[in-house]
């Protein structure tokens, strides 16, 4: 029963949401957003916007952005409507312009009159949709049927941001993309060239109660695609030891904790208070690159946002060959081209940490930067408002609010 219900809702949602497409013009003058599926308010989308709304075009433009279970606090004239519900099917099937940056709902078929913007969410290291050999993610049982699936959705998809050449390269084969790529680097790392100063640093500090006096590590993995629980949800299991990270440099570092917003473990942290900070997914991570003096990851494409600070990277591969050989694999050699110390166990990251030299990576890290950072320059986000602005009709009357 549980089953039939649920298909006949997905269905009568399906069909709803075409009849919108059908019966409701598309307005000129109407934008959509949403980061991670309205999971956070962040990333490439939440730049677009602000830098939209700096130049006034939230008073010009009818601006949507969509939120999963809070509404979030945010600026300019937009409206916020919950992802998922009646509402959004609506402004979804009116809307002129969508920018996102993930897949949305296969259901949700760009209707003509209406362009896409993919701003995507990183650069790959891991291998991504066409390029994977098997999947093991969840709601995701075969690879051909993800395949498919994946490539059917890219075909919605206008334009594409991507960070580097080498992105665009990817993207193209992975993602069976031949529509326009924008090889205009990340509208989210603008804030990287605009606020790295001290002055900058000290501020968000403060807006983020961390402390003043001690230096800050952001620890920030990505999801493991077999770690998840019975309710298929991904599950938070790093094999690093936070007691042994405390001991050992609680003196000097305090630790932002940072999962992948895929992860939505409710993670007891009151044991490491004053020493382990944890921002959830509402909380953009630009501006925890921007307080931190040292990055830990693993296979997070955080660490292509992160060289354009030029501070010190950690590496925390516990699971590297499986990882390398059974879950995703890797574009490019992981060993070889990684700017920063490779560790296992948290005793080898912890030493990594205290006898760090940036001499002996220098070399390696500004080939790493020229690589993958050469078309980032803090101009990203105004380059995709010219788009947008070139795809709404300059003769649109001043933006009006329907009733609610």
């Amino acid at each position: 029963m549980g089953k039939w219900l649920y298909r006949t809702a997905k269905k009568a949602v399906v069909l709803i949401y075409r009849l919108m497409c059908l019966i409701f013009p598309v307005k000129e003058n109407r934008v959509v957003f949403d980061s991670s599926l309205g999971k956070s308010y962040a990333g490439n989308p939440r730049h677009i916007y602000e830098y939209l709304v700096s130049h006034g075009y939230d008073m010009k433009w009818d601006c949507i952005w969509f939120y999963e279970v809070e509404k979030y606090s945010i600026p300019g004239m937009s409206r916020q409507v919950q992802y998922g519900r009646m509402r959004y099917l609506y402004y979804m099937a009116t809307a002129k312009v969508w920018v996102f940056d993930s897949r949305q709902p296969e259901f949700l078929v760009r209707r003509h009159g209406t362009y896409y913007i993919q701003t995507w969410h990183g650069t790959p290291l891991k291998k991504l949709a066409l390029d994977m050999d098997d999947v093991f993610m969840v709601g995701e049982s075969d690879i051909d049927t993800y395949k498919e699936h994946f490539a059917r959705n890219v075909h919605t998809w206008d334009y594409l941001i991507s960070q580097n050449p080498f992105s665009s390269v990817t993207f193209q084969r992975a993602f069976d993309f031949h529509k326009e790529m924008l090889e205009i680097g990340y509208p989210r790392n603008d804030i990287l060239f605009r606020e790295n100063t001290e002055e900058d640093n000290i501020r968000y500090r403060r807006n983020l109660g961390l402390p003043l006096d001690k230096k800050i590590i952001l620890y920030a993995p990505t999801f493991r695609d077999d770690e998840f629980s019975d309710d298929e949800k991904y599950e938070f299991q790093p094999q690093i030891s936070f007691d042994k990270l405390q001991e050992e440099l609680g003196d000097k570092y305090v630790m932002i904790v940072k999962y992948h917003y895929l992860i939505m473990d409710a993670v007891d942290w009151s044991p490491y208070k004053g020493f382990i900070y944890h921002f959830d997914q509402s909380r953009d991570i630009a501006e925890l690159f921007l307080v931190s003096d040292i990055l830990i990851t693993d296979y997070s494409s955080v660490m292509f946002d992160y060289s354009i600070l030029r501070r010190p990277m950690f590496f925390y591969a516990y699971d590297f060959y499986k990882y390398k050989n059974e879950l995703r694999g890797f574009y490019f050699s992981y060993r070889k081209e990684m700017p920063g110390p490779i560790s296992t166990t948290t005793e080898e990251l912890v030493h990594d940490i205290l006898n760090y030299d940036p001499e002996e990576y220098r070399e390696r890290y500004e080939a790493f930067h020229d690589k993958y950072n050469s078309v980032d320059d803090g101009n990203a986000a105004g380059r995709v408002l010219e788009l947008i602005d070139s795809l709404i009709p300059s003769r649109q009357p001043n933006v009006y609010y329907e009733s609610e």
